[in-house]
């Protein structure tokens, strides 16, 4: 399944940007339906911030294995990688 979605075009950037953004959305709706539903109570609130929050673990997890997949394939080109690389060359290891 990881391959699959690697090959339509999602990277590990895209999962870890839809969890920070779902994080957000959380707030956003619990918000949303605290003032936009007078009457329900919070209880209901609470159940809409909840739900969009339970997305940002699962787009973390999503991000974590395309990153290892990225990784074995040699497709993720991360500034750390590329640093790490460098000190290890300059401080003679191979």
């Amino acid at each position: 399944m990881i391959k699959k979605l690697h090959d339509i075009g999602l990277r590990s950037e895209h999962a870890y940007t839809a969890a920070v953004a779902s994080i957000g959305l959380s707030v956003f709706t619990w918000a949303t339906s605290l003032r936009a539903e007078p009457g329900t109570g919070l209880d209901r609130a609470d159940r809409w911030g909840i739900f969009v929050g339970e997305w940002a673990p699962t787009f973390f997890c999503l991000g974590l294995a395309l990153s290892h997949y990225e990784q074995e394939e040699g497709s993720l080109m991360g500034k750390a990688h590329t640093d790490g690389e460098r000190q290890r060359q300059m401080a003679g290891a191979p």
